[in-house]
């Protein structure tokens, strides 16, 4: 089964890191990516530009109404994802536990509805 491993961190934890701070969670990320490909279980995965960049759309009566940034002032934001493809939510669970973004944010561990019956 796929499943997405949505990373939510803190933005502002990365914006008063060192620029050896961040490349040393960098060489965390590239680590982990490129244990999961070797497993064969890495579908995708991208990290995503600061959430300041983003845009909200809502239709409202029929209407796209657009907002900058996310949809919800949080804490955390959205900071990247992974699909993998594993035998079981517990093995999912267990490489979700080793995203660095983890140990200050929160990774979301959700099944990914299967479309083609």
């Amino acid at each position: 089964m796929r499943y997405m491993l949505l990373i939510w961190e803190n933005e502002a934890i990365s914006a008063a890191q060192t620029d050896a701070e961040r490349e040393a969670v960098m060489a965390e990320y590239v680590a982990f990516t490129d244990d999961v490909r070797r497993q064969g279980v890495l579908v995708a995965g991208d990290p995503l530009l600061p959430s300041e960049t983003a845009m909200t759309i809502r239709l409202r009566n029929g209407q796209a109404v657009s907002t900058d940034g996310p949809f919800a002032e949080t804490r955390e934001q959205l900071g990247g994802y992974y699909i993998v493809d594993c035998e079981t939510l517990e093995q999912a669970c267990s490489l979700a536990a080793r995203i660095p973004a983890a140990r200050d944010g929160a990774i979301e561990v959700r099944a990914v509805m299967d479309m083609n019956g």
